[in-house]
């Protein structure tokens, strides 16, 4: 073993929030040396505390993915958070009016029933909310298709009751996000609509989001841990790396073969994209062992290419492939500094995913 573990009990998420501090304020001087907001996604962390740093540090606001996040950031104080997933019909509507009763929001749409839905929730609120439309560039998910259709929904939104029509937002940000951002600005001038914002995401393109004429925002979560992925697609080194999964070998059945008590419910199933890395995570400390296979409580692991091999009851450290998955999977994790006692915390939003 080539390093001293931090958890008692196996598996553990470990944090090393000197490494956090360093990410936050990398990405938060990137910003201001472009002339970009920030407003960080939560939905990798999920605790508001760590919210409140990044806004400490500069951040204009958060987003959060889901209202159940935001019903947890706002019952901690924080008060300008952008939802950047559609909120479709009554219930939501009514979830949406509560919140918007306690602090500045602002959701996106690319309907017009997610545009109703928000001036439902806006008039039973008595208080303006900020629409943005989502538009499609290249992650095939939510997202109007052309600019066009975002000017018709933009101008929907203007003649809707208690509602404000706050921009353009997408993800990812590449060449796609580029050319529609382009088209669009010169369709919405020529209609005389202002775009008052144009939020861009995703970690993995992050730092060059002043590359794209237009985006005012940047809405990224990711690179607070970072992970195999962000490693993966060239946003971050290892060392960047703030968080790991602390496991125990339980069995060494052949020469070649070591369980660890991390399985799928502990590191997830999500591999990196492509298959670009072997496995299931890095094992930071064997890094030519392969994770093969996962059961819920089992992580097989494949030794064969290892010099040296990790023996039954050593402590290993597992760079996840997806950080955000990871942390939803568990309901506390561990903080440590260097010099400083370590800190058991509660992953607040955990599972608020209605």
């Amino acid at each position: 073993m080539n390093f001293q573990p931090h958890a008692d009990d196996t598996p553990m998420p470990v944090v090393d929030l000197a490494i956090v501090e360093a990410n936050l304020k990398r990405m938060q001087a990137y910003c201001d040396q472009h002339g970009l907001k920030l407003r960080p996604h939560i939905k990798t962390h999920k605790m508001p505390g760590l919210a409140k740093w990044q806004m400490e540090l500069g951040a204009v606001g958060i987003t959060c993915q889901k209202l159940g996040e935001a019903e947890i950031m706002i019952d901690a104080g924080i008060t300008d958070i952008l939802i950047s997933y559609p909120l479709i019909g009554p219930v939501k509507a009514a979830r949406l009016a509560a919140l918007a009763r306690k602090a500045t929001l602002a959701v996106v749409a690319d309907s017009t029933l997610a545009i109703d839905t928000a001036a439902e929730a806006a008039e039973a609120a008595g208080t303006p909310i900020r629409v943005l439309i989502e538009f499609e560039s290249g992650g095939q998910r939510a997202g109007v298709g052309s600019p066009s259709d975002a000017l018709v929904l933009a101008k929907r939104i203007s003649t809707a009751r208690g509602l404000t029509f706050g921009g353009l937002m997408t993800y990812p940000l590449g060449p796609e996000a580029a050319a529609f951002i382009s088209e669009a600005k010169s369709l919405f001038a020529a209609e005389g609509v202002a775009i008052p914002t144009i939020s861009a995401g995703g970690t993995p393109r992050a730092f060059h989001a002043h590359e794209v004429p237009g985006v005012t925002e940047l809405r990224v979560g990711t690179y607070i841990y970072n992970d195999r992925n962000t490693i993966g697609q060239g946003a971050a080194t290892l060392d960047d790396c703030a968080l790991h999964i602390e496991a125990t070998v339980v069995s060494r059945p052949t020469a070649d073969r070591a369980i660890i008590d991390a399985g799928s419910k502990t590191l997830s199933s999500d591999l990196t994209p492509g298959g670009a890395a072997r496995g299931y995570g890095l094992m930071r400390d064997y890094p030519e062992a392969v994770i093969a296979k996962l059961n819920e409580e089992h992580g097989i692991v494949d030794l064969s290419a290892c010099t040296r091999r990790p023996e039954i009851g050593e402590t290993v450290r597992i760079i996840p492939n997806h950080v955000c998955v990871v942390v939803n999977l568990h309901d506390e994790i561990l903080m440590t500094r260097p010099g400083a006692p370590d800190v058991l915390m509660p992953v607040e939003a955990r599972g608020r995913s209605r």
